[in-house]
């Protein structure tokens, strides 16, 4: 080396420094850094701009040491299903100007490897859950929410311990099996996930699916057509179903699902057995998912609005961890049907 003296290393901007750049107080910038409430466009812009002329990135252990560890838990069951990726990007894209990381929980079906998770995300001190269509126990949602934020996302069990998210999934079910009886099919199955009463969840999202199914089946005069298929939203239980439905002595000319990747394996399993869709059978899917808009499917599907779903129940949330709010809150999603090429009019088999 030559001598020359060693740089001196950086020194940390702090709190106190974006309030001396912003003209404001220390008080004023934590106030806009937690978006409480009451902070005027004006001081929030100023703020804002002091904090990116300076670089300033708050410290995570100071501001663990306030009581906060600005990490949110999120609990889902399948990594497949490309519905909660949609969920996902709604919750990342609320909190993508926040302070917010965003944890997910990945459990699988099992309902106490779900309850370990939480249990987890709980121990590793998050700010708050977001629970998607858990298979837990509700009593230890229940037991967890007592203790720490959470939103529901899908089930319709109302409570006044956590804040919930849902889609009008009954309204969903009866627009689809309009489309189809106005298509002319008679014979149209549901499938749907099999759910679990032991968990003591009433109104998941695939009991509603189910209620709203039979009573539009039952509307159109249709009762004796009605039927069930229970299994897993996933490919290999799409399959599963499709080949036990339409091997049957009676098979649907039509077939719902509670999920599009359900209906894809309905649809692996049609092409199996020689079977055109829409032209031997008509195929409905469920969530509107990237899946269901690939040009070889162009699967007709309902949109809940994942992303809306997402990002309402992230939301919803910081308001309960930021105390804006201490109230319950169900959030009802409006779904719509988008009609693609997987339906048509049956044409007799």
């Amino acid at each position: 080396m030559d001598g020359a003296p060693a740089a001196k290393p950086s020194k940390r901007v702090t709190i106190t420094d974006v309030a001396r750049h912003a003209g404001v107080s220390t008080a004023a910038v934590s106030k806009v850094m937690r978006n409480a409430y009451g902070v005027s466009e004006a001081m929030r812009e100023k703020v804002q701009a002091a904090i990116a002329d300076l670089g300033y990135r708050p410290h995570a252990a100071a501001r663990g040491m306030r009581g906060r560890t600005y990490t949110i838990g999120v609990l889902l069951d399948n990594v497949r299903n490309a519905f909660f990726a949609d969920i996902l990007d709604g919750i990342r894209d609320e909190l993508r100007h926040t302070d917010y990381t965003v944890l997910i929980g990945a459990a699988g079906f099992d309902p106490e490897d779900q309850a370990k998770t939480i249990r987890s995300l709980v121990d590793r001190q998050m700010d708050g859950l977001i629970l998607i269509a858990p298979g837990t126990p509700r009593a230890e949602v229940l037991d967890t929410a007592a203790s720490t934020p959470t939103v529901v996302i899908g089930h319709h069990d109302a409570s006044d311990t956590y804040d919930s998210v849902v889609d009008a999934d009954d309204l969903g079910a009866g627009l689809v099996v309009d489309h189809l009886v106005s298509l002319g099919h008679r014979d149209i199955a549901l499938v749907s996930a099999p759910g679990s009463r032991a968990n003591k969840w009433k109104r998941t999202p695939e009991a509603v699916l189910s209620e709203g199914y039979l009573h539009a089946m039952e509307r159109h005069g249709l009762a004796g057509f009605a039927r069930i298929h229970h299994t897993a939203y996933s490919d290999d239980g799409g399959f599963k179903a499709g080949m036990t439905l339409l091997t049957a002595d009676r098979p649907p000319t039509a077939v719902m699902t509670g999920a599009d990747v359900a209906a894809l394996g309905v649809y692996r399993a049609a092409h199996e057995l020689g079977l055109r869709i829409p032209r031997d059978l008509s195929l409905v899917g469920y969530n509107n998912t990237a899946l269901a808009a690939l040009a070889p499917v162009q699967l007709t599907s309902v949109d809940q609005a994942g992303h809306t779903m997402g990002s309402a129940a992230a939301r919803m949330l910081v308001e309960r961890v930021e105390s804006r709010r201490d109230r319950p809150m169900q959030t009802t999603m409006t779904p719509r049907l988008v009609v693609r090429s997987t339906t048509g009019a049956p044409q007799g088999r």
